[in-house]
C-alpha cells in the first residue's frame, strides 16, 4: 500500500487529495482525505490567501457591507434627528455643534455627564442627543459568532446579591449546592476576578515562595488545562482522585474555593481551585463577556454610560474610548434619565417629543424583510381546498387522472410558474 498525494492547480483554485492504492491483490484503495482552497482574486485577497488566512471572499464581502450599511442608516437617523430638532425650534441653522476653540476637546463628555443631574442649555442638549444617536450601544439576537466572543450574561440580581452581602461566587454557589438547587447561574467575570484575588492573596500568607507575582501573572486569561500545566511544576502535583459522586465531587470542589478565603489548602487542592474558577473568567471572556461586565459597573454604581466614560477622561485623557462597548438599554437608559431631568427646564421637552426621538429616530431597530414571498407550492403534495363550498383535496398523489378534479390540479400547477406569489390569490384563480 502505498501513499498518493494528487494536486490540481488551477488560476483561482488548488485541489487536493491524500490516497491508499493497493499494490496487491489482497489489499484495497482508498480516499484518506480530499479538500480544495480557492485562491482570492482581488490583490487583498491574494495577498491573504499566501498568509494562509481563512477569510472567504464572501465572508469580507459581507463584513464591508455591513459597515456600509451601518453608516447609511446613522446618516439617515442624524439628518431625522436634526430635522425634528429644527421643527421644534430646538436649533436652527447656525446652530454649532460641534467642539470648537481651545480645550473643547471633551466639553461634550463633560455636558452628556452634566445632563444626567444638571440643567443645560438646550442647543448643549442637542449636542448631547447626536452623541447618543452616533453610539447607541449592543443589541443582537443572535448568539456569538465565534468563540473568543464569549456569553452575554446577565445576571444581575445575582450580582447585586454578591455585591450587598460582601460574597463571592464560590460561597454563592456552594449555598445553593448544599440546599439542593440544581441551577447555577453564570457570573461576571469581574466578580470571579475578585474571588480569585481574594483566594490568591490569602493563600499568599501560607506559600509566599510559590505564589510569586510572576506565577499569577502566566494564570491570567488561561484555561484549565492551561492552568493545571502552568502549576504542576511549582506546586509539584501529580494529581488527586476525589472520591464520591459527580454531585458530591462538585460540592468539595466549592467547599475548598470557601475555605481558600481563610485557611490554608492543600496545593493539590488550591490548584483545582485555580483551574476552576480560571475556566469559569475564560467562559465569561470576549466582547460578550465585557459588554456584562461594563453594564454590571453602570447599575451597581449607578452611572450613566457619558459619566462612566467622562470620568476616565478625568484621570487620563489618553484614554481610548472606541472600543468600550455597552449595551443598547444602557444608552437607552441614559437616554430616559437625561430627558427626565433636563424637561423639568425646558417645556419644550414634551413626553410626546421623548417618544418620537427615542422610539422613531435614535434607538428604532428595523425590522427583518419578510421572507414569506419565497415560500413556493409543492407540486407533488396534497392540498386541501375549497370547491364550491366544500373543502376538497387536491394533488398527484390523491386524484386519478379520470377525476374531475384532475383538471383543477393541473390549473393549479399552472399558476406556479406565473407572477402570483400571494398564496390566496392562487386559490381564489384555482377555484
Amino acid at each position: 500500500m502505498k501513499k498518493i498525494l494528487g494536486l490540481d492547480l488551477g488560476t483561482t483554485s488548488i485541489g487536493w487529495a491524500l490516497v491508499n492504492e493497493t499494490e496487491s491483490k489482497s489489499e484495497q484503495s482508498s480516499i484518506i482525505k480530499t479538500g480544495v482552497r480557492v485562491v482570492p482574486l482581488s490583490s487583498d485577497e491574494s495577498s491573504d490567501f499566501q498568509k494562509g488566512k481563512a477569510t472567504s471572499i464572501n465572508a469580507d464581502r459581507t463584513l464591508k457591507r455591513g459597515a456600509r450599511r451601518s453608516l447609511q442608516r446613522y446618516k439617515l437617523r442624524r439628518s431625522a434627528l436634526l430635522g425634528i430638532l429644527k421643527a421644534k425650534k430646538i436649533i436652527n441653522e447656525n446652530t454649532l455643534l460641534t467642539e470648537q476653540g481651545k480645550d473643547t476637546t471633551f466639553s461634550l463628555w463633560e455636558l452628556r455627564a452634566k445632563a444626567a443631574t444638571e440643567k443645560i442649555g438646550l442647543e448643549d442638549f442637542a449636542r448631547v442627543l447626536l452623541a447618543i444617536n452616533k453610539k447607541r450601544g449592543y443589541k443582537s439576537n443572535r448568539k456569538a459568532k465565534a468563540d473568543d466572543e464569549g456569553t452575554a450574561i446577565d445576571g444581575m440580581d445575582v450580582a447585586n446579591e454578591l455585591y450587598e452581602k460582601d460574597i463571592t461566587p464560590g460561597q454563592y454557589t456552594y449555598d445553593l449546592l448544599k440546599a439542593d438547587k440544581k441551577n447555577i447561574p453564570e457570573y461576571y467575570r469581574s466578580d470571579l476576578q475578585n474571588e480569585f484575588d481574594k483566594i490568591w492573596n490569602a493563600q499568599t500568607r501560607f506559600y509566599p515562595n510559590i505564589l510569586t507575582n510572576d506565577l499569577k501573572e502566566n494564570l491570567k486569561d488561561k484555561n484549565k488545562g492551561q492552568t493545571w500545566k502552568i502549576c504542576e511544576e511549582p506546586f509539584k502535583i501529580v494529581g488527586i482522585k476525589q472520591a464520591g459522586t459527580a454531585k458530591e465531587k462538585r460540592e468539595e470542589q466549592y467547599k475548598w474555593r470557601v475555605q481558600g478565603l481563610i485557611e490554608k489548602l492543600e496545593l493539590e487542592h488550591l490548584v483545582i481551585v485555580f483551574q476552576e474558577i480560571n475556566n469559569q473568567i475564560f467562559k465569561a471572556s470576549g466582547l460578550l463577556g465585557e459588554i456584562s461586565d461594563r453594564s454590571k459597573t453602570l447599575i451597581i454604581e449607578n452611572k450613566t454610560v457619558g459619566q462612566y466614560l467622562y470620568e476616565q477622561i478625568k484621570k487620563d485623557r489618553h484614554t481610548p474610548l472606541k472600543n468600550q462597548v455597552f449595551y443598547r438599554q444602557d444608552y437607552l437608559n441614559e437616554f430616559n434619565l437625561i430627558w427626565k431631568t433636563q424637561s423639568k427646564y425646558h417645556k419644550e421637552l414634551t413626553d410626546v417629543l421623548q417618544k418620537e426621538i427615542s422610539d422613531i429616530v435614535i434607538f428604532y431597530q428595523r425590522k427583518l424583510k419578510s421572507q414569506k414571498g419565497l415560500i413556493s407550492i409543492c407540486e407533488l403534495e396534497a392540498r386541501i381546498i375549497e370547491l364550491d363550498g366544500k373543502k376538497r383535496t387536491i394533488g398527484p398523489r390523491v386524484i386519478p387522472k379520470s377525476s374531475p378534479l384532475f383538471q383543477e390540479f393541473k390549473i393549479w400547477q399552472s399558476l406556479n410558474n406565473l407572477e402570483i406569489k400571494n398564496l390566496e390569490d392562487k386559490r381564489k384563480i384555482c377555484i
